[in-house]
């Protein structure tokens, strides 16, 4: 049994990170631990480097904090400025003592009123829940749920980033020369 640290209390982002674990290695079983660990970045990051250096320093803080792992994870949500509208999106990394795995989500535009607030100082999360009456959605579906209907909700988008964020462990011979 492999123990994956997600440096996260956050239901949907452990969801989202065990899920990616157990179909991306079809027939381990994973024991999930989880810890909480600033990301070093602002509350809402607000650019694409920002977002993936809170998801590095969560995870290599996480491997600070419980050593005793396979692997330790970090995910950070993001907002970004592009020719005028808001995007949202989240960067994940995934860390063993050999190798360091990164990837990012898909991108999606917010509403304008749900950019205002967050141009404003809010979080994206607390944006959504004023915006669509909702209390605490980056716990359940997120920004992405509501918006589609939950054709694809929050754990499903970083889902598919936290299989993306695994490929060095699963091609580990092709990824070990690169050294960080």
């Amino acid at each position: 049994m492999k123990t994956v640290v997600i440096a996260s209390k956050n239901p949907v982002k452990i969801q989202a990170a065990l899920h990616g674990f157990q179909r991306m290695f079809q027939g381990e079983t994973f024991r999930i631990q989880t810890t909480s660990v600033p990301s070093g970045v602002s509350d809402q990051p607000r650019s694409n480097p920002e977002a993936l250096r809170g998801a590095l320093n969560r995870a290599v803080g996480a491997a600070g904090l419980v050593q005793e792992a396979d692997y330790w994870v970090g995910i950070e949500g993001g907002v970004e400025e592009i020719n005028g509208e808001l995007a949202a999106f989240a960067w994940i990394v995934v860390k063993n003592v050999n190798l360091l795995g990164k990837s990012r989500t898909g991108t999606f535009f917010l509403p304008p009123r749900v950019a205002q607030l967050v141009r404003k100082g809010k979080e994206l999360g607390e944006a959504d829940d004023i915006v669509f009456s909702r209390s605490n959605s980056k716990q359940e579906n997120g920004a992405i749920g509501i918006l589609t209907g939950n054709v694809v909700d929050r754990k499903e988008l970083y889902e598919q980033a936290v299989i993306l964020a695994l490929v060095p462990f699963k091609n580990e011979t092709l990824y070990s020369t690169l050294e960080y």
